[in-house]
């Protein structure tokens, strides 16, 4: 894929392969800023804005979050600070669920099997952080990133107070927010009065209904997601900033959703498929060799099938239950760990128009766009990156990190690449890119 090659080459190394082909001497154009204004750059979004990774919020994930890589990248240009609402150093970080980061490291599974695999760093996570507000002590930040946020969430008052129950609130906002009783992430980002912004949000509207298997939150309505972010750019250029704005990636993409294989029922000797045959009054035909796994399905005889070749077994199934308990071949997987032909069809469509809507709005503003969904494309593909392979193969192909949905150090600084590279475009800017190689993918032990 040499044109992808070239077209993330840093500027400096095109000009030093340019100068291995002749004596004249090609510099790269002066950094320059174009027409935007980067002195006070405010970044809106989730989790991905946030920097969380490895399942996780925790400092070092967020020293690499894209927007600060791209601040970073700005201040070359007269950028000002970026401030974001940064874990403590000594903190090992917290998930959704209270859960600590993951990490690869050897663990024995219930077949005795010793192997390389995402492990927790620590029993339980920095639970503590989402009870201790920073913002008189750090803020105001110009990381609006709030991992588990939507664009109908983003103008949302209160959206971090926790008397209004659980499941009611964002905790992660609760640590970060102005006043958590009444502040939303919009009126916090518009509190500094941004100059410049970037705005990556959307993913959450569909990703959650995914990452449950269709069986529990929703999928935003096309109508209203179109108005919420309407708002959001509305509130976010009604000062005369302008930004970039991001559309979706295709999801279903992700290694979260791609690691399990459909067909990962293997059967060694004939006598299981026999019995397996057996038990089921032969209604399905297991044979020696890879089988589909057994799901849950209302719509079918005895409300169970096996699952389709082109339908998703999510990277969260409980694997020692399928190994030593029969999940997936006596017992059918449970719907929140598959996503059916139907439920696919339903998040296709949405992402479809939420992209209409995101790249409509910018078109209309004058916005520049980035095109996260074709970025995610290519790495699905593989990406040659100065010598460097990157695709989005779980744990070995560098852009994703263990959870299988947030990006590693790399895949944020090529990230930050593609948002750089459309702002230059939109607004005749120079800002120069990263060198991706100074970061890393997932760590070995």
């Amino acid at each position: 894929m040499t044109t992808f090659i070239l077209r993330h080459l840093p500027l400096f190394a095109m000009a030093a392969l340019m100068g291995t082909s002749c004596k004249s001497v090609t510099t790269a154009p002066a950094p320059s800023k174009g027409s935007i204004n980067p002195t006070n750059y405010v970044a809106v979004g989730n989790s991905i804005t946030s920097g969380f990774a490895d399942g996780a919020l925790y400092y070092n994930g967020q020293l690499v979050s894209y927007p600060n890589l791209l601040a970073q990248q700005l201040k070359l240009v007269g950028g000002g600070n970026f401030n974001q609402p940064l874990m403590s150093p000594s903190s090992v970080g917290v998930g959704s669920t209270g859960n600590a980061p993951l990490m690869l490291g050897y663990s024995t599974d219930c077949l005795g099997v010793t192997s390389l695999a995402p492990i927790p760093t620590a029993t339980v996570g920095d639970v503590s952080a989402f009870s201790n507000n920073i913002y008189a002590a750090q803020g105001p930040f110009n990381n609006m990133g709030v991992p588990g946020a939507k664009v109908i969430t983003a103008a949302v008052p209160g959206y971090g107070n926790p008397a209004l129950g659980p499941n009611n609130y964002n905790p992660f906002f609760t640590r970060m927010a102005k006043n958590p009783g009444t502040s939303s992430m919009l009126s916090d980002a518009m509190l500094q009065n941004p100059s410049f912004f970037s705005l990556f949000l959307g993913n959450n509207d569909v990703l959650a209904y995914a990452s449950n298997g269709g069986a529990s939150d929703f999928i935003t309505p096309q109508a209203t997601f179109a108005a919420a972010y309407q708002q959001i750019v509305d509130s976010l250029t009604k000062n005369g900033a302008k930004g970039v704005v991001a559309n979706i990636p295709d999801i279903t993409a992700l290694p979260f959703f791609t690691t399990v294989p459909w067909n990962g029922l293997a059967l060694t000797r004939q006598g299981q498929a026999d019995t397996l045959n057996a038990l089921w009054s032969n209604m399905y035909n297991f044979k020696v060799g890879n089988n589909p796994f057994l799901i849950k399905d209302p719509a079918a005889p005895l409300g169970q099938r096996l699952i389709n070749s082109n339908e998703l077994i999510l990277l969260n199934i409980p694997l020692n239950n399928v190994k030593c308990h029969a999940l997936g071949s006596i017992q059918p997987i449970p719907n929140q760990y598959v996503l059916t032909t139907m439920e696919m069809a339903n998040i296709q469509t949405a992402i479809s128009g939420f992209n209409a809507t995101i790249k409509a709005v910018a078109q209309a503003k004058g916005l520049a766009f980035v095109d996260v969904n074709a970025f995610m494309q290519q790495t699905v593909k593989g990406i040659s990156y100065n010598g460097i392979n990157i695709n989005a193969s779980f744990v070995k192909g560098g852009a994703f990190s263990l959870d299988g949905i947030h990006l590693t150090p790399l895949g944020n600084a090529l990230l930050a690449n593609e948002f750089i590279m459309a702002i230059n475009t939109q607004y005749g800017a120079t800002i120069p890119q990263l060198d991706a190689t100074q970061y890393h993918g997932v760590l070995f032990p």
